[in-house]
Order: C-alpha cells, then sequence, then structure tokens
C-alpha cells in the first residue's frame, strides 16, 4: 500500500496544468525518495509494486513517467531505492546543463526563436545562450488554455531576454517572422514522432511552409522504449467554456520528417535513423 504522505505527491503531479514532462518525472523520483524513507521489507517491495502502475498511470502520454517507474527496481531494500532515486534526480540535471550547452549552438545572435508551451529543456537553451553573450528575441504563444507561455514569459522576462507573446492562432503568421523554432517533449516514440502541447504540429506545419528550421529539446527519458506514434494513448483533459463542452487534448504528434533534429544530452539526434 502506498502511504498517503507519497499519494500527496502523486496528486500534485495529477492535478499540475502548467509545468511538463521533466517536472514530473522529478516530483515522481522524490515520491520514490519519501517512500524509500517509510517503508521497509515487503511493504516496501508491495508499494514499488503498485508505483509502477501509478506514476505512469499519472499521465499515460509522458514517457518520462514510464521510464522512471521502470529506473526504480522493485526491491525490499529502502537503500538501492534511495540510491536509485537520486541517481535518476542527478541524471536529470546533467542531461539539462547538457541540452542547455549543446543547443545554444544552435541560436546565433540576431536569431528570432519562436517557441509553443513551456519546456524546461528550451528554456535552459536560450538562457545558456543568452549566458554566452548571444542576443536574439522569442516569439512564444500564450498556449491556452493553461496558459504555460505565459509561465514561459515570466522566466524570460526574469532573464532580460526579449520576447513577445502571441495567441495560439498566429503561429502561422509569426513563424514567418523567425529563423529557428525551438519546442519541448513529453514524448518521442520509437518511430521518431515527437508528442508535445498541442499547437506543437501546426507549428512544425507552418514551419516547414516557411522554410524554417524546427528542433526539438530532450532529455533521453523522454524517449519511449516500446511505444511507436499510433500506440500512444494521448490524454483529453475535461474543459468547458460558456456552458460548452470544448474538445481539449492536451498533447498532439509531429511527425519526424517535419523535425530538423532532436537536442538531447547525447547531442543533436536525426530522427527516425538515430532513435
Amino acid at each position: 500500500m502506498i502511504p498517503p504522505q507519497v499519494r500527496e505527491i502523486l496528486e500534485e503531479m495529477r492535478t499540475e496544468r502548467i509545468r511538463g514532462a521533466s517536472w514530473l518525472a522529478k516530483k515522481g523520483a522524490e515520491a520514490y525518495l519519501l517512500l524509500s524513507e517509510l517503508l521497509v521489507g515487503k511493504e516496501l517491495e508491495r508499494a514499488l509494486s503498485e508505483m509502477r502502475k501509478e506514476i505512469p498511470s499519472i499521465n499515460p502520454t509522458m514517457a518520462s513517467l514510464y521510464n522512471l517507474s521502470r529506473f526504480i527496481p522493485v526491491s525490499s531494500s529502502p537503500e538501492l531505492v534511495r540510491a536509485r532515486a537520486e541517481e535518476f534526480l542527478r541524471l536529470m540535471d546533467e542531461a539539462r546543463r547538457e541540452i542547455g550547452n549543446i543547443g545554444s549552438e544552435l541560436v546565433d545572435d540576431g536569431e528570432v526563436v519562436i517557441t509553443h508551451s513551456f519546456s524546461s529543456a528550451v528554456l535552459e537553451v536560450l538562457s545558456s545562450a543568452w549566458r554566452k553573450g548571444k542576443r536574439f528575441r522569442v516569439i512564444l504563444t500564450e498556449s491556452s488554455p493553461d496558459y504555460e507561455g505565459i509561465a514561459l514569459a515570466n522566466e524570460l522576462d526574469f532573464l532580460g531576454i526579449p520576447h513577445e507573446v502571441i495567441t495560439d492562432a498566429q503561429l502561422g503568421l509569426f513563424a514567418r517572422r523567425a529563423t529557428l523554432a525551438l519546442v519541448g517533449a513529453d514524448n518521442v516514440t520509437r518511430d521518431g514522432a515527437v508528442l508535445n502541447k498541442a499547437g506543437t504540429y501546426l507549428l512544425a506545419l507552418a514551419c516547414h511552409d516557411a522554410g524554417v528550421p524546427f528542433y526539438v529539446a530532450a532529455e533521453s527519458f523522454k524517449f519511449h522504449p516500446e511505444l511507436e506514434a499510433e500506440e500512444v494513448e494521448i490524454v483529453e483533459r475535461p474543459y468547458h467554456r460558456q456552458g460548452h463542452r470544448v474538445r481539449n487534448y492536451l498533447f498532439d504528434v509531429t511527425p519526424w520528417k517535419y523535425v530538423r533534429g532532436i537536442i538531447t544530452e547525447l547531442g543533436v539526434l536525426v530522427p527516425p535513423k538515430e532513435i
């Protein structure tokens, strides 16, 4: 049985609206750390078996949660569980920093970067490029209905990176004013497709039409080792406005042919052959 204290973390993960796959994976690892402090022996083993199902079910679209649940062994040893959870958190931090360093080399002075939603990997690329003295500006969508883009705009304000926020409906118009597109990912499938905030596919199409290179920034733990694009369950969240039900799938699928490269801690991969 999963202890109530750990259940609280899982519920916090389930209700989160703004932050994406990396944040959820980090919270999940913290849940495992807490579990290792509360249980030992057979009780720990049973709880870990439950967690292996519970963690991915929080958001079945996100490969990070699936990979986290497999990274932590079902064991009766709290020391082993704690060590693996700490290792996952360390690898996460290292991956994000390396993605920032690698991705920043793709950003040139005078660049106009367009992005959609909030991605910690994208933010790391932009902040790393800015720290290196490169000067550019960012076009970002508000990313309705949860407005993750506003959260990114707040981060760019703090860093002093010039930017403008657009409505999602203007993606096609503003893609033509960009020189580089950069988005995050919640899942990269075996066949090279990218699942990210709904609207990403539309941005990729607009960039393809305008000749703007489209890159994805994603840590390797967001690569699904088993599923292809059509096998991934895409989560839909209930949403109503002025008495009408509005369809609200959280993610869409961008085929690999629209992706110039995927920036990972291992380098820039060309999908699908290098995945």
